[in-house]
């Protein structure tokens, strides 16, 4: 199968929708969505039972509808993202086409040739935004192929009653690994183990102050002033109520990063040993692209250099939802809007 249209969408999460929400507003552009998935619901379908968003339901929509509230949470949890995103794919009849994995993507002459496992689709346009759910990052520990227990990345984590009454050490310091932490502390022998030292933010900081935050700043590069830092300056865990009730318990205590591991756990620098079942790394990710590298855009650090969204080497390509070098914060569902939009009418001036 081969089709030709106006613009190709890669991924069908909250990018790919914001991405479709804009395309279906501006007159006359074909376009299709292509989803990997086989349902709706991106990334969020796939992680741990307790996760919570770090925003209020009004502060976590896409554009053009607002996320329902649920009774009696003030966080979402990812199956009620889940149907929000299921909702909005339908209530915009966004042209979506799943199961459709990408290959990989190539220039042909005034296209771009998107190969796949259900075809091929030629694109005057293509916006990638795969995100980095697929792609999780698991750094080089000495002795990781020793480890004789079992180990898990953030992906592969469901629920504790899988770890009820056994060893585990959670490996990170972000917001991952400190939910993941909580989620345990309570019916494991934990040890959570962070590369620096734990940074709480504020209770009263959410999602909604750290998009502002991220917005402001980038306001403020664009605008030639002072760089004040990222969200990163205000700390690292956000205080969901389960991570605030852990830590005020006493449950989250971090310990500074082993240096190896051993066949039965961890040891650090003075030779002190921590025996495991099971390691999870909280690790983070790193961007989905490699269906891109056909294209040779990798810039010397590994990066796909970009304005905007709009990659420097290749007008035709857009990158959404990767984080903040795609758009302030726009690897969240509030923050994708706006870069979405601003894809979206590049693309229309382009092909216009």
């Amino acid at each position: 199968m081969s089709k030709a249209l106006d613009v190709v969408v890669i991924g069908g999460g909250q990018a790919g929708l914001a991405a479709g929400y804009h395309l279906r507003r501006l007159s006359g552009l074909d376009f299709a969505v292509l989803d990997a998935q086989p349902t709706p619901g991106g990334a969020w379908q796939h992680t741990w039972d307790s996760l919570h968003l770090f925003s209020p339901t009004a502060y976590s929509s896409l554009p053009g509808r607002l996320m329902p509230p649920r009774q009696g949470k003030a966080y979402p949890d990812a199956c009620h993202v889940v149907e929000y995103l299921t909702d909005y794919e339908q209530r915009y009849e966004l042209p979506v086409h799943r199961p459709v994995r990408v290959h990989a993507v190539r220039r042909d002459g005034d296209h771009l040739r998107v190969e796949t496992d259900a075809g091929t689709w030629r694109a005057r346009a293509v916006v990638s935004a795969t995100g980095t759910w697929s792609r999780p990052f698991l750094p080089s520990v000495p002795g990781r192929g020793v480890f004789q227990g079992r180990q898990l990345h953030t992906v592969e984590y469901r629920t504790p009653g899988e770890f009820a009454g056994t060893r585990i050490v959670v490996v990170g310091g972000g917001n991952s690994g400190a939910q993941v932490a909580a989620d345990l502390a309570y019916g494991t022998d934990l040890t959570w183990v962070t590369q620096r030292p734990a940074r709480f933010l504020a209770d009263d900081i959410d999602g909604r102050a750290l998009f502002d935050h991220a917005t402001a700043r980038r306001r403020a590069l664009d605008e030639g002033r002072a760089d004040a830092g990222g969200v990163a300056s205000l700390g690292d865990i956000v205080a969901v109520p389960p991570v605030r009730e852990a830590r005020d318990a006493g449950l989250l205590k971090a310990q500074p990063m082993f240096t190896r591991l051993t066949r039965t756990g961890v040891e650090w620098a003075d030779g002190t040993r921590a025996d495991a079942d099971a390691i999870i790394w909280c690790t983070g990710f790193r961007p989905a692209l490699a269906h891109l590298a056909p294209l040779g855009l990798r810039g010397s650090r590994g990066r796909i250099p970009t304005q905007g969204t709009e990659v420097v080497g290749e007008p035709r390509l857009h990158l959404l939802g990767y984080g903040d070098w795609t758009g302030p914060a726009s690897a969240t569902l509030v923050g994708v809007g706006r870069p979405a939009r601003e894809a979206a009418r590049n693309i229309e001036a382009l092909l216009r």
